[in-house]
């Protein structure tokens, strides 16, 4: 499943087929905004079940803590998008995923993105250390050390 992408893009984790539906359009007859969150949530799932080879959603330790979306250009339901998708950084308790959406045929950048998940105990309603096994799949996953710089 590993992907460049379009060629200018850095190499992605896991590479995930999107076909838009009618519902996810607006009046203008484009991608509406709002959808693209949605098709964070959808490369995530498809990084879990990469990650985990099974799709246990009940075992996912982090919640959504922080959202950014660069809309670079229209996308239309008639077209195939594919998203990118890999794991940037690790902190003590969160980490972050960085994602690309392209159009499959053109390679046209449509949006870039970021989401922040925070390790979270559903049962005690907190945050959580990273677990040693997440923070160790994830960088078998990216083939590189993923420890939070100054930078990052």
């Amino acid at each position: 499943m590993p992907s460049s992408g379009p060629s200018d893009a850095p190499a992605f984790s896991v590479v995930h087929e999107i076909r838009p539906r009618f519902r996810d359009t607006d009046a203008m007859g484009h991608l509406n905004n709002a959808v693209y969150v949605t098709y964070l949530e959808i490369a995530r799932q498809a990084y879990w079940e990469h990650a985990w080879r099974q799709n246990d959603y009940s075992r996912v330790p982090f919640i959504l803590a922080h959202v950014t979306i660069d809309f670079r250009s229209e996308a239309l339901v008639s077209e195939v998008l594919e998203i990118g998708i890999r794991c940037e950084w690790i902190g003590d308790r969160s980490f972050a995923f960085v994602y690309r959406v392209w159009e499959k045929a053109s390679e046209r950048l449509v949006v870039e993105a970021t989401t922040v998940q925070v390790c979270y105990d559903y049962t005690a309603k907190r945050s959580i250390p990273m677990p040693d096994a997440l923070r160790a799949r994830l960088e078998e996953i990216e083939k590189r050390k993923l420890a939070r710089t100054a930078t990052s």
